[in-house]
């Protein structure tokens, strides 16, 4: 057979899932030259997406079904990327469980005896419109979507929604310049995993990542933490000091929460910006770095700028590039996925063993406004796995009505508070795995 017989009769597939397979029906689809994948359950079936995996599938829908079965069988047909034809006994579809199960995730149904006729025509449309749909869902003219499981791995990061695969491709493009690059976005939406991973799909990724939080240091002390200091330069220099800058020569310095940088320390920045030198505090020996830039704050730096609180030029100079960390209450299912993750992620601390959430639990989280963000989903989760007492999370146990409206507030206070107590830089290549958060 050669490459193009071989690659149609791979694409002629279909996926049979039974406990107990026909082989009446196995004969009568390889008769007409389908290749019929059998499997007795969904753990056996494939699930991984290949150019030569079914498109169109059947599956027989177990009579008198529990919850609990139709639920596994949910889970399979939503990571299969396989369109499907349900195969039910007579008055089967009358039941109020499978009539859902079938409108949500089945092109059609056929009763049994499966007349044959009937069986092949549902499989030849079915076919069909898979072939469609997949020749349509990846234009060449669009940019290909990028899978919350591939996010994770390239950018340490969870979310598959548009705003997120627009940050993605931001992403790849700012990491391919030593441009300076601006991330915006409010408190708690992740900023620092965006900087980081530009920082490391960039040609500097094996060189230093140094952080700074200028909101988290007294302003007396913001310009010697940047550009360091020689001994006696002022009280209580007792020994010379690399500063921020310094320490990430040839590699990336990421300025967090920018906009809280006083005005003072602004002007000396620009400096440093525009001619690629400086000099630590009590020396007149000017110092050359090499440095890539990164910045972000949850402020409003243009409105800053009209206001006369942020230098315009310094506003210039930092957002050569942009791109934009979205609000959780704009990234829709991108919240369970996340939820999902902060359950695997803290489930040691709970008293008992949590299955997962109900569905009242996920209505709530995608309902709640979360003016915290990701940081305030994370402190929910975590603080439900302890205090909760039954194995299924609710909505009562998330407590998300009770929720003060200045919580985003409190929790950015609390964020800015948490950084003042550590203020040492994270020097050599600064590229330790962190817990995905955003």
């Amino acid at each position: 057979m050669n490459t193009s017989a071989a690659q149609s009769a791979a694409e002629r597939q279909v996926l049979y899932v039974s406990g107990n397979p026909a082989n009446r029906i196995v004969e009568l689809l390889t008769a007409a030259a389908w290749q019929v994948v059998v499997a007795t359950d969904t753990e056996a079936a494939p699930d991984t997406p290949t150019k030569a995996a079914p498109r169109v599938g059947l599956i027989e829908l177990p009579q008198d079904a529990t919850p609990e079965q139709l639920g596994a069988l949910q889970k399979y047909v939503r990571r299969a990327k396989v369109t499907w034809i349900a195969l039910v006994q007579p008055g089967q579809a009358d039941g109020a469980a499978t009539r859902q199960f079938i409108v949500d995730h089945c092109y059609d149904f056929i009763t049994s005896p499966y007349p044959e006729q009937s069986l092949l025509f549902a499989i030849g449309h079915a076919y069909g419109l898979a072939t469609l749909r997949d020749a349509s869902s990846a234009p060449q003219d669009e940019p290909r979507r990028i899978s919350s499981r591939r996010a994770q791995g390239q950018f340490d990061m969870i979310g598959e929604c548009d705003a997120m695969q627009e940050l993605y491709r931001g992403i790849q493009k700012c990491a391919r310049t030593p441009a300076p690059v601006f991330i915006c976005g409010e408190s708690g939406t992740g900023k620092e995993l965006a900087a980081r991973a530009i920082h490391n799909r960039s040609p500097r990724a094996r060189l230093p990542y140094v952080a700074i939080n200028c909101a988290a240091i007294p302003t007396t002390l913001l310009q010697a933490e940047l550009f360091g200091h020689e001994r006696g330069a002022f009280t209580g220099a007792l020994q010379q000091k690399i500063g921020r800058i310094e320490s990430a020569a040839h590699g990336t310095l990421f300025l967090d929460e920018i906009g809280d940088m006083p005005y003072s320390c602004q002007a000396v920045l620009l400096r440093f910006l525009q001619e690629g030198t400086f000099e630590r505090l009590g020396s007149n020996t000017p110092i050359k770095v090499d440095v890539r830039i990164i910045s972000a704050t949850h402020v409003d730096l243009e409105a800053a700028v009209a206001q006369g609180k942020f230098r315009a030029d310094l506003y210039h100079r930092l957002c050569v590039l942009k791109v934009t960390k979205p609000p959780l209450r704009e990234r829709g299912t991108d919240i369970e996925m996340l939820a999902q993750h902060a359950l695997t992620l803290y489930k040691k601390e709970a008293q008992h063993k949590i299955r997962g959430f109900s569905a009242d639990a996920l209505a709530a989280l995608r309902q709640y406004d979360w003016p915290g963000n990701v940081r305030e989903l994370f402190n929910c989760i975590r603080r439900t796995l302890v205090m909760a007492e039954n194995p299924v999370i609710t909505a009562a146990d998330l407590g998300l009505n009770a929720m003060p409206d200045s919580l985003g507030d409190a929790l950015h206070v609390a964020h800015v508070q948490t950084h003042a107590s550590a203020t040492t830089a994270a020097q050599g290549a600064g590229n330790a795995k962190k817990p995905v958060h955003a």
